[in-house]
C-alpha cells in the first residue's frame, strides 16, 4: 500500500537511497518525473510553505498529515514522512504514526527534541531523557505494526550538538532495538562525526545533506557516492527544492518587475516553464481522457 513494501525493497538495494525532500504535489511530482524512486516530505519545508515559518516547532499533526495525504495521491513514488516528536509523549506519538498511515506514508520520522522542537541545523536544540526517547519510538513501533505492517519506521536524534556523539550513538541503537528500521543523527558536523555513527550503529543509517548543491556551517557537503562508501545507506536531501522553488519564485518576480517598468515587451523564457510542460506536470492530459471518456455526448 501506498509503495511500502518499494520503500523496503529500494532500501535493501546495495546502492544509497537518494530521498529529495518535497513539500507538495508540485514538487513530489518533480521529484518523481526526475526519476528519484522516493520523496521525503520535510516538517521544515511545509512549516516553511504553507506556515511562511521557520521550523521551530509551529506545524500540527493535521497540518502534516492533510499535506501527506494530497502528496501520496498526486505520485506514484513512496513518500516518508517527517513527524517531528510526534506531536507529544508516548500516547501521542501512537496516534501520529496511525494518522500518517491512514494518509498514505510510506515512512514516518520520529525525533528525540523536546517540543517546541526546532530545525536540526540551528542552534539551541535539546533532547528528551534517553528513557522517554525510546518509550516513544517503541510506541510508533507498536502503531507500525498495528495499523501499517510494512510501512518504515525512521528514528531521529539531535544529542549530538547537546550531549556528544557517544549519547546520540547510544541513543540510535537503543532506537533500533525499540524497533526503528532506519536511524538517522541530525547535525552531525564532520565527516569523521558520521564515520563514527555509521561503525557504531547497527542498523541503516541516513544522513542530512540539505541543499544537496550547496554548502552549509553545519554538516559538511558530501557526495552521495562517498557517503555510501562511509556505510550510509539513505541520504536525505530535505531543503533542496525550498531553496530552489525560493530562488525560481525570486527571479520570476524581478523579471515581471522589469517587465512592468517599460513600454516594451521584456520576455524572459528561461525564468519559467512552457504552459504545456507545466500542464502535463500537473496531469492535464489524464484529465482530458477523463472528459473525454465521461462526458455525454450532446448530440
Amino acid at each position: 500500500m501506498y509503495g511500502r513494501q518499494r520503500l523496503a525493497e529500494i532500501i535493501a538495494e546495495p546502492e544509497i537511497t537518494v530521498v529529495p525532500g518535497v513539500y507538495d504535489g508540485i514538487s513530489a511530482r518533480l521529484v518523481e518525473q526526475q526519476g528519484f524512486e522516493t520523496g521525503f516530505l520535510s516538517g521544515a519545508g511545509v512549516s516553511n510553505s504553507r506556515l511562511a515559518q521557520p521550523d521551530v516547532g509551529f506545524l500540527t499533526l493535521p497540518d502534516v498529515a492533510d499535506q501527506s495525504r494530497e502528496i501520496a495521491d498526486a505520485v506514484d513514488i513512496p513518500i516518508w514522512v517527517d513527524a517531528d516528536t510526534g506531536y507529544g509523549n508516548a500516547v501521542n506519538v501512537h496516534r501520529t504514526v496511525r494518522k500518517l498511515a491512514n494518509a498514505g506514508a510510506a515512512a514516518v520520522m520520529i525525533e528525540d527534541q523536546e517540543w517546541p522542537k526546532r530545525c536540526g541545523h540551528m542552534a539551541g536544540k535539546a533532547v528528551v531523557p534517553f528513557d522517554e526517547a525510546v518509550t516513544k519510538i517503541e510506541a510508533a513501533a507498536d502503531a507500525r505494526d498495528e495499523y501499517a505492517p510494512k510501512m518504515l519506521l525512521k528514528a531521529r536524534t539531535d544529542a549530538t550538538e547537546p550531549d556528544g556523539l557517544d549519547e546520540a550513538i547510544r541513543r540510535l541503537n537503543a532506537f533500533a532495538d525499540a524497533g526503528a528500521d532506519v536511524v538517522f543523527a541530525d547535525a552531525l558536523r564532520s565527516e569523521a562525526d558520521i564515520r563514527r555513527v555509521a561503525a557504531g550503529v547497527d542498523a541503516p543509517l541516513s544522513v542530512n545533506m540539505g541543499f544537496g548543491v550547496r554548502s552549509r556551517p553545519t554538516t559538511p557537503l558530501i557526495p552521495a557516492a562517498r557517503l555510501e562508501e562511509i556505510g550510509v545507506e539513505v541520504v536525505i536531501y530535505p531543503r533542496l527544492i525550498t531553496a530552489a522553488a525560493t530562488a525560481g519564485m525570486k527571479r520570476g518576480l524581478e523579471e515581471l518587475a522589469t517587465a512592468v517598468e517599460t513600454r516594451e515587451e521584456h520576455e524572459a523564457p528561461d525564468a519559467v516553464v512552457d504552459w504545456e510542460y507545466y500542464t502535463d506536470l500537473l496531469g492535464k492530459p489524464a484529465v482530458d481522457d477523463l472528459e473525454g471518456q465521461f462526458t455525454a455526448d450532446s448530440g
